[in-house]
């Protein structure tokens, strides 16, 4: 064997993408251990009394999902966007994302829907989708690309919102897009000035 040939190695290279997808994975796991009771109590969101649970749904919905279908559906798009967005915002600044569009979905869903149960990362994924498309925004230009993802999906999910009764919460993924787009723009302006 040749002492040039460099050995394979896997690199956890994107902690908060990679963690975030772990802990939803277990999640799922739970849930199909405890008969969804896992889920209920602390992986999705609805109006109850406020206490240390209720804060725990804030944010432990988004890591929620009702099937090995809702969770693989979710995670693609997550583990391909959020190493992008990881490496160009940083660690940090995810998790701070992610906190903020699960608080607001979850707030949303328990002021305007008092018996619907939420749960999921779709939210997350959308503002995922709309912020990775911001990545190459520059001052004074607005890139078409961005401009057209959120033409496309923004636009299906009012569309679907108006026009199709499901069990998918088209108002969480247009308040993530809404939070990519806010993001994009926050963190670039943020970055212009350091």
């Amino acid at each position: 064997m040749s002492a040039n040939k460099k050995k394979l190695a896997f690199t956890y290279n994107a902690p908060v993408t990679l963690t975030f997808a772990l802990l939803a994975f277990i999640a799922l796991i739970l849930a199909n251990f405890t008969s969804g009771q896992s889920t209920s109590l602390v992986f999705s969101v609805y109006r109850s009394k406020i206490g240390v649970l209720w804060f725990v749904r804030l944010f432990g919905h988004v890591l929620g999902h009702s099937s090995l279908a809702h969770y693989t559906g979710n995670m693609t798009l997550f583990l391909l966007l959020g190493p992008v967005l990881e490496e160009k915002y940083g660690s940090k600044n995810l998790v701070e994302m992610i906190s903020i569009v699960a608080v607001i979905s979850g707030l949303v869903n328990i002021i305007f829907f008092p018996h619907v149960v939420l749960l999921g990362a779709s939210g997350i994924v959308f503002m995922m989708i709309i912020l990775v498309s911001a990545t190459d925004m520059r001052r004074g230009e607005i890139p078409i690309t961005m401009i057209l993802v959120i033409v496309i999906y923004l636009g299906t999910e009012i569309w679907n919102m108006v026009t199709v009764k499901d069990n998918i919460s088209q108002l969480t993924h247009i308040i993530g897009g809404i939070c990519g787009a806010v993001f994009g723009y926050l963190y670039r302006a943020k970055g212009s000035r350091e």
